[in-house]
């Protein structure tokens, strides 16, 4: 073939291989191409396709060699007449501030690309640009989505698979941080099922890793081990997956007191390391800190710790300031660090209001970290309550430390929590979720339920949800009926 023919075809090539989530392949491909591109001396092909070398660059956790592709086609593509290239360059220097937490540079190349894309009629990079846009505005806590919503609905309108994949991830990434949980399973379920329909690999597998975080947070425990393991076995192997889902196996193993948690957290932070990037980093560091503090080793995290807060301070991310100070609260590591009015939960705790705090992270859905906030009490009942949850959801190293606590208050006759008797079921539900189906078998009501179980009802919405993901049911009788099926429930006489 002539080098034009093989220039595009290698594009074509690095593209395919790319939405299916063989992205070494598609980085070497791409590479390829951008020589040819040198060669036939095409400054405006050249510079699309470093553009598109700079995302993939990108998606590997080569953050540095993809900001410097990404400038470096712009410069070229600047010295033509403004086309739908520089456009899509503008969208990807946008896109590559958002990852580096720094959203006014985010929004500023995104309007550029924005403009530019509806002046010349680009729908793709309209979509690019507002999903990006879209992201960096989501720091604003009263922000609902709405540049992310058009996003994906002008993508799905277009045809244009791969972008709408982008904008579901972005949803669920943004919800999960914001903690919309209820917002995030909607989010996840329709975008996995549109993933996995088109053949997007990379995307479908984020979304899996996504799905084992949410999990984690709802104290579905055991449904997210299985899913980070999905994700962990798949030899594609995107990095944000990766990242995201060996956090989740680490924590779990930390949680439970199961062997190999700092092997999983080692790998998740040498990965998120690479990337450069506070997104995917803060949160592997607030898990290699609450690992430490199950295992009683707090110098172990304390220059993680300080370095991360540092870099999250100076890129002004309220969501990962909120957790790394709590961290380095509990791990004894004094910081005069303010945590933002919208991270609630942590003012709350900081605060000294540990009720008000539990309260919340309660409401949100989230039982472990409402239990450890209890363990903070020097309260009898308060951590009596929170060595109750804490047991209920087989947290046996934090259970401990309540444990201890409490017998240094005087405490006697503690309850040792349930006995390692497999919990096991056909749908994998959590104990929690056991109850809730239960209850669901007798015909109560969500807000019966949440008094039944002295929850909140949106809790309990959650809990609901996941059963019928669970059991792949449509409504709250055919779930009851898989489960009589499924000797997860009993046939009432």
């Amino acid at each position: 073939e002539p080098p034009e023919a093989r220039a595009e075809l290698l594009e074509r090539r690095s593209h395919e291989c790319y939405l299916g989530g063989q992205l070494d392949q598609a980085l070497e491909a791409q590479e390829r191409a951008v020589a040819q591109r040198r060669e036939l001396g095409d400054k405006l092909r050249e510079g699309d396709s470093l553009r598109a070398l700079a995302r993939l660059l990108g998606f590997v956790g080569r953050a540095d060699e993809a900001e410097s592709a990404c400038l470096e086609a712009i410069a070229l593509l600047e010295q033509l007449d403004p086309g739908p290239e520089l456009a899509r360059a503008y969208g990807k220097m946008a896109q590559r501030r958002m990852n580096w937490d720094d959203a006014g540079g985010a929004v500023e190349w995104g309007n550029r690309a924005l403009e530019l894309a509806e002046r010349l009629g680009a729908t793709e990079t309209v979509v690019y640009a507002l999903c990006t846009l879209g992201v960096a505005e989501s720091r604003n806590a009263a922000d609902r989505g709405e540049k992310l919503e058009r996003s994906l609905t002008l993508a799905r309108e277009a045809g244009l698979d791969d972008d709408a994949g982008r904008a579901f991830l972005n949803l669920v990434w943004s919800s999960i941080r914001k903690r919309r949980h209820g917002d995030a399973e909607t989010y996840l379920a329709e975008g996995l099922e549109f993933c996995d329909e088109r053949g997007l690999g990379y995307w479908w597998l984020c979304l899996v890793a996504l799905q084992a975080w949410l999990g984690l947070l709802l104290g579905n425990w055991a449904d997210a081990a299985d899913r980070a393991a999905l994700v962990l076995r798949d030899p594609r192997g995107p990095r944000v997956a990766q990242v995201a889902a060996l956090r989740v196996q680490g924590l779990v193993r930390a949680r439970r007191g199961d062997p190999d948690a700092w092997s999983s957290l080692d790998e998740a932070m040498a990965l998120a390391q690479a990337t450069g990037e506070l997104q995917q980093i803060a949160p592997v560091v607030t898990a290699r800190a609450e690992a430490a503090w199950l295992d009683a080793q707090p110098d172990r995290l304390a220059a993680e710790l300080e370095e991360v807060l540092a870099l999250a301070v100076r890129r002004e991310s309220s969501w990962e300031i909120g957790a790394l100070v709590r961290w380095c609260r509990l791990l004894g590591f004094e910081t005069d660090v303010a945590v933002a009015a919208s991270e609630q939960p942590y003012v709350l705790e900081l605060a000294g209001d540990l009720t008000g705090a539990a309260a919340l992270w309660t409401e949100l859905g989230c039982p472990y970290e409402a239990a450890l906030v209890l363990a903070e009490s020097s309260d009898r009942d308060v951590l009596r309550q929170s060595l109750n949850e804490l047991q209920r959801l087989e947290a046996r190293p934090a259970a401990a430390i309540v444990a201890r606590r409490l017998r240094e208050l005087g405490e006697r006759g503690l309850p040792r929590g349930p006995r390692p008797a497999t919990r096991a079921n056909a749908a994998n539900l959590t104990p929690r979720q056991l109850e809730v189906l239960a209850l669901l078998g007798d015909g109560l009501r969500n807000v019966d339920i949440a008094e039944r179980l002295f929850l909140s009802e949106k809790t309990v919405d959650h809990h609901v949800s996941a059963i019928l993901r669970k059991l792949d049911a449509r409504t709250r009788g055919e779930a009851s009926a898989k489960a009589i099926r499924l000797g997860i429930l009993s046939q009432h006489p």
